[in-house]
């Protein structure tokens, strides 16, 4: 039997011990060692040790660890609700004021955190009570929680673009500058859909009354400020420093962390128990993703030597498949899989398998990233498993969860009509990216 068949013996059992349940991590690394023994022999442990120590020496990941960080010290800081009640009272006579408030509110989190979870959590304890008591509409304001709280995976400093970036070799800078002008494009559809069924149908979301809008001007503005500037100052930080080019992700993510433990202590927040707590957070995330892409780039050396990526990337190129038609399949392929499987795996074992095939296709690598990253957000709000939906209903236990998913559906139709805008008009991810950086 030819190594290339041993290869593809080797994808087939990873997805089959996957879905069966196993840990990933080490799955990947049994497989590694079984089928690389057969390639290498004894030189596979050789290689098992080079492989995990290049990816833990890799300096752009520890910007993982320090905007994951960063993100616990903002969630437990709560600038964000003083932000919220701000424009929640500043659109206050404005029908559907309170889902204006909630998407402007998750945007700008988003720029400054990148993660999705936290997000949603923090999102839903603002936003949920204050529209449940505005008999708002339960579906509507379940989705837009749940579509604004996933922005993080995709708008910077997105932690999956950080990962991202090594796994297909493109430069992280690009990336964040790459995925702007999607991230607005989803928040400003997410209030072009919501706004609209305001407007057709106004108990959706009424005007809040003059009892609750009766706050002086003054309080109002210095709300609105003392909420907004702190998040946009660390989005200066970070995303203002990297993408002009002025710091690396790394020293970044090191700003927005130093800023990050100023807002908290600011806010009177920053306690030792809340260091602790976002420490050991940070930890466990970050040891969960750093396991993933040692293992996985393990498995990724054994793979190629045993020659099976070229053998698969020579069948699909022989079928004659238009390259739209082949990254088409890989997106519908891994929105499947984003049901069972959180966008780590996807990212890190998934994706390589069919990254010989791209490069053959001379795929513009920037633009495929984006297009990915639209996909595994909209895995968030998909069901079966709809992640967002389970976090939601520990926030408001009393909205049942077919509420929220039917809630979260629409939202989910407006991200995947994001993936074929960006598909169809690859310039709105690559429009700032090539003008800042050049093409």
């Amino acid at each position: 039997m030819s190594l290339e068949i041993y290869g593809l013996i080797l994808l087939g059992l990873l997805f089959i011990v996957i879905f069966v349940g196993f840990p990933i991590s080490f799955t990947l690394i049994t497989l590694g060692i079984v089928f690389g023994y057969i390639a290498l022999q004894e030189r596979v442990f050789h290689l098992m040790t080079l492989s995990v120590f290049g990816t833990m020496m890799e300096a752009v990941l520890a910007a993982v660890a320090l905007f994951t960080f960063m993100g616990y010290l903002l969630e437990s800081a709560g600038l964000m609700e003083r932000l919220f009640k701000a424009v929640q009272l500043i659109s206050g006579k404005t029908r559907g004021s309170l889902y204006i408030a909630t998407v402007f509110t998750a945007t700008l989190f988003a720029a400054a955190t990148g993660i999705v979870g936290a997000a949603v959590a923090i999102i839903g304890l603002m936003a949920g009570p204050v529209m449940k008591k505005a008999r708002y509409d339960t579906g509507l304001s379940a989705g837009t929680i749940c579509a604004g709280g996933t922005l993080g995976i995709l708008i910077p400093p997105s932690v999956m673009l950080v990962v991202m970036g090594p796994v297909l070799s493109v430069s992280i800078a690009r990336l964040y500058a790459a995925a702007i002008l999607p991230g607005l494009l989803l928040a400003f559809l997410y209030l072009a859909y919501t706004m609209t069924r305001v407007a057709l149908k106004p108990e959706l979301g009424p005007p809040l009354s003059d009892k609750e809008l009766d706050v002086s001007k003054g309080h109002l503005v210095r709300e609105f400020f003392i909420g907004l500037v702190p998040p946009v100052t660390l989005i200066v930080l970070t995303l203002g420093t990297i993408i002009s080019g002025l710091a690396t992700p790394t020293e970044g993510a090191a700003l927005g962390c130093v800023g990050a433990i100023l807002v908290a202590t600011a806010h009177g927040r920053l306690t030792l128990k809340v260091v602790k707590d976002s420490a050991y957070r940070t930890a466990q995330t970050t040891s969960m993703v750093m396991v993933l892409l040692a293992a996985s780039t393990f498995l990724g050396v054994v793979f190629s030597a045993l020659g099976t990526p070229k053998l698969i990337a020579s069948t699909i190129l022989s079928w004659g498949f238009s390259p739209d038609v082949f990254i088409a399949g890989i997106l519908a392929v891994c929105f499947i899989l984003g049901w069972p499987l959180e966008w780590v795996p996807i990212v890190v074992v998934i994706v390589p398998i069919f990254l010989p095939t791209l490069i053959e296709l001379k795929t513009n690598m920037i633009w495929f990233s984006i297009l990915l990253a639209v996909t595994l957000q909209t895995c968030w709000l998909s069901p079966p498993v709809a992640l967002s939906a389970y976090y939601l209903k520990g926030i408001m236990p009393e909205w049942e969860l077919l509420d929220i998913y039917k809630g979260m559906l629409p939202f989910m139709f407006l991200q995947a009509a994001a993936v074929a805008l960006i598909f169809m008009f690859p310039q709105i991810a690559l429009w700032l990216p090539d003008l800042v950086f050049g093409r």
